[in-house]
């Protein structure tokens, strides 16, 4: 077994004295083409130790033509003898478009430069980095500082708010950082020096871009400001371009996906580019900003449209725009109208048209309310009523009953219509003829036997017609008193 595992490592010695790793050597042809074509290198192939390998905008051909070009024309100053001319021909106007993406590489550049800075100065003030975030800041901060340890003797006045200062000097007494070597130091502050220069390049190519606006798009600057207005026209490929755009892709130029890292997107302003950089914008309440840039956007295409036909080259057009949109935008924050008091109808004096006559009154009389309803429907301070289940409970009765005959009927005030029904009901015969009426009886009550047994028909036929049945007596006689 041992012969066997010998046999092995040696097959595998030959292989890799053989072999030459064809895919190392892939990969660094690759490397070198894909240097060889591009401009910018790759990140990770750069070295960081020389600066040259890591910033190189500055001495390309098409930087140095640029900004001497942006020089002479600041110089020079703005011509507007060729006003009639189409735009696109205009060598100013492809200037400025160069301006616009040069504007952009020189940003790209400054970060490079600011990763090659910390790196660098990472050894002497580590904790500077996170105390100071903007990058042309923090180039100026470690220009000033240098090797020094003691930032007692550094005036940083102007260069940072005095809060920021005092927060340096009191970490930088705790620094655990060493001072640079001279190399390293030479070449930090070089890389400071160039970050410098091109901020200041950035400035004068934004300037020019700014200064001629006004010529290029006049009312479109009007509208978002001369820098908003000069990315747009830089994002969209020129002014042609942008004004072939719709609105709703106009409001997303230079917008940016934000990383908000799991927290909550209800604040976070989403489809807005370039155009939260002006001042409408700005001005506007958060609420109402999403409606404000969806019509600067609108009247900004407008804007563009007029400009690309040179339709109002004194921007009068683009004046009446932003104050059109001004307007709306505090029409939006008006309050809502206070809602008035509805007045009553004016009264009806005259006397309405209602039918009357013995029918209407009659049909009155017959649903009025009774007298017992009016009881039941009144209560006494200070006395239960009583109720049909009791305790309070079931249908009550009101003041019925209070006089405490233990009855709920009351006597009523008779009406014609009562008197009416009454002589209806005695005229009518309810029995056969000669019957005798069950109300009558044969028991009588007499003070000498008690009951007794009588004909009530018997007294009756004493009784005789007329007169003397009523007042007079048939066996009596009259009869005479003396005076005395």
């Amino acid at each position: 077994m041992a012969s066997l595992a010998d046999s092995f490592l040696a097959d595998l010695d030959e292989l890799s004295d053989n072999e030459a790793y064809p895919e190392e050597e892939n990969a660094e042809a690759v490397g070198t083409e894909e240097i060889g074509d591009d401009d910018m290198p790759d990140l990770e192939s750069l070295n960081y130790d020389d600066l040259d390998s890591v910033s190189k905008l500055q001495k390309t051909q098409r930087y140095n033509d640029i900004m001497q070009k942006v020089e002479n024309a600041l110089q020079k100053g703005t011509d507007f003898s060729n006003q009639g001319s189409i735009l696109e021909e205009d060598p100013e106007y492809q200037l400025i478009v160069d301006c616009n993406a040069l504007s952009v590489d020189i940003e790209n550049e400054i970060i490079i430069i600011h990763n090659f800075i910390r790196d660098k100065y990472r050894l002497k003030f580590p904790e500077l980095e996170s105390l100071v975030h903007h990058p042309i800041d923090y180039a100026r901060v470690v220009q000033k500082i240098g090797n020094e340890m003691d930032l007692t003797l550094v005036d940083l006045e102007g260069l940072l708010p005095s809060a920021i200062i005092m927060v340096i000097s009191v970490t930088a007494s705790t620094t655990s950082g060493k001072p640079l070597s001279e190399e390293n130091l030479v070449k930090t502050i070089e890389a400071c020096e160039r970050a410098l220069t091109l901020d200041a390049a950035k400035k004068k190519v934004l300037e020019f871009v700014e200064s001629r606006m006004g010529y290029i798009a006049p009312n479109l600057s009007t509208i978002v400001g001369s820098a908003v207005a000069s990315k747009l026209m830089g994002t969209a490929g020129g002014l042609g371009a942008l004004a072939k755009m719709p609105a709703c892709n106009v409001q997303l130029l230079g917008a940016k996906r934000k990383n908000l890292a799991g927290f909550s997107t209800a604040t976070s302003q989403f489809r807005v580019g370039y155009l939260e950089q002006t001042d409408v914008f700005q001005s506007t309440p958060p609420a109402l900003r999403t409606r404000a840039c969806r019509l600067i956007a609108a009247k900004s295409t407008l804007a563009a449209r007029i400009d690309s036909i040179r339709g109002d080259p004194t921007g009068k057009a683009g004046r009446n725009l932003l104050e059109e949109i001004r307007k709306k935008i505090e029409k939006w924050q008006e309050p809502p109208p206070a809602k008035l008091p509805k007045p009553l109808p004016v009264p009806d004096f005259e006397p309405k048209k209602k039918r009357g006559g013995r029918r209407l009154r009659k049909m009155k009389e017959r649903y009025a309310q009774t007298d017992m309803m009016k009881l039941a429907n009144r209560m006494q301070f200070g006395v239960p009523e009583e109720s049909s289940l009791g305790d309070g409970l079931g249908e009550g009765y009101g003041m019925l009953g209070q006089a405490g005959s233990g009855k709920l009927r009351v006597s009523t005030a008779p009406s014609k219509l009562s008197a009416k029904i009454t002589k209806k009901f005695k005229e009518k015969s309810y029995g056969s003829s000669g019957a005798t009426s069950g109300l009558t009886s044969s028991l009588a009550f007499t003070p000498v036997q008690g009951i007794e047994l009588s004909n009530p028909q018997a007294h009756g036929n004493l009784l005789g017609s007329g007169t003397q049945s009523t007042y007079f007596s048939e066996t009596g006689t009259f009869s005479k008193i003396k005076r005395t």
